[in-house]
């Protein structure tokens, strides 16, 4: 499924759906150049979550767990890191259920985990030369994601 973003707004929009309409369980793949809205696409999704902090990228962090919404948000920032560092992490206990409460995993720069988690909604964002945003979506693994993304084309169409 290919989205227009036109703006930052959008873009957040997007989120927000995604935060009111994905359940627990849910693995986000935020893939895109800097500034290409990965952090303002999980700023929406804390706001369709309920979340009332502030959400930042956890570039330095790693991880920013936000626990007080609908279901928790865990937002990761793989930016730094180099893919073999990825694994020392376990960030596998974020969406196996075990340590933590199910929530909605957002992964920005997932493109440097070695093993991707499935199932997974992949996301691409795109700019162009007119500051516009395009959204790639995808699925990983067996999950129908149409079921909870529903009538997504017709808000951003």
């Amino acid at each position: 499924m290919t989205l227009d973003l036109p703006d930052a707004v959008a873009t957040q929009r997007l989120g927000e759906f995604l935060g009111r309409s994905l359940p627990a369980g849910s693995i986000l793949l935020l893939e895109g150049d800097l500034g290409a809205g990965k952090t303002t696409l999980v700023q929406g999704i804390g706001l369709g979550l309920g979340i009332s902090d502030p959400i930042v990228s956890p570039t330095f962090t790693l991880v920013n767990e936000y626990t007080e919404g609908r279901i928790p948000l865990y937002h990761m920032d793989l930016y730094r890191l180099e893919p073999a560092e990825t694994e020392a992490l376990y960030l596998d206990q974020y969406w196996a259920g075990q340590d933590l409460p199910l929530g909605i995993v957002a992964i920005e720069w997932a493109e440097r985990l070695t093993a991707i988690p499935t199932p997974s909604l992949h996301l691409a964002l795109q700019t162009s030369a007119s500051a516009k945003r395009r959204a790639y979506l995808t699925s990983a693994g067996e999950f129908n994601w149409a079921a909870y993304l529903g009538n997504l084309p017709a808000q951003f169409a």
